[in-house]
């Protein structure tokens, strides 16, 4: 497993996207829980999402999330994949986010990749970061990518 990963890593560096690209906009969300029998003092949750992109990143996703804590206390954790299809600055095409948050004492922390190997279409190749924002309301979204040039 250990050298399937090393392999992975050294595949990626090798294939070296354009240099990276900064965009940002706002996105709408629906959260459904997934009801399920847990024990009284389970704080696991499964959700489903959708979203809509609006901006330069255009389209929907939708995903799977895993959550526990007591988020109303501050402290909870989650971690999801959601697959994104639409166009980005005008390619199209899809590729998969993978989230991972922790919340403690009201203090948050979020990393939010593109999942390595998941890009399709005008969008093979991609890697990235987004950044997330929602503070004083709305949904707002910033992505640092990289893309390769289109293969003609």
């Amino acid at each position: 497993m250990k050298v399937l990963a090393i392999a992975a890593m050294a595949a990626a560096a090798a294939s070296t996207p354009a240099a990276g690209t900064e965009i940002a906009g706002t996105f709408d969300i629906a959260l459904h829980l997934v009801p399920e029998t847990r024990p009284a003092n389970d704080t696991r949750a499964r959700m489903t999402f959708t979203k809509t992109f609006h901006g330069a990143l255009a389209g929907t996703s939708d995903g799977e999330m895993l959550t526990a804590g007591l988020p109303q206390q501050g402290a909870a954790g989650y971690v999801a994949l959601e697959r994104f299809d639409g166009t980005l600055a005008g390619r199209r095409g899809t590729f998969v986010l993978q989230h991972s948050g922790t919340m403690l004492r009201g203090r948050e922390s979020l990393l939010v990749v593109v999942s390595p190997g998941s890009g399709t279409g005008e969008l093979a190749g991609i890697a990235g970061t987004m950044r997330i924002d929602t503070k004083g309301g709305g949904h707002r979204y910033t992505f640092d990518y990289e893309l390769p040039p289109l293969q003609r």
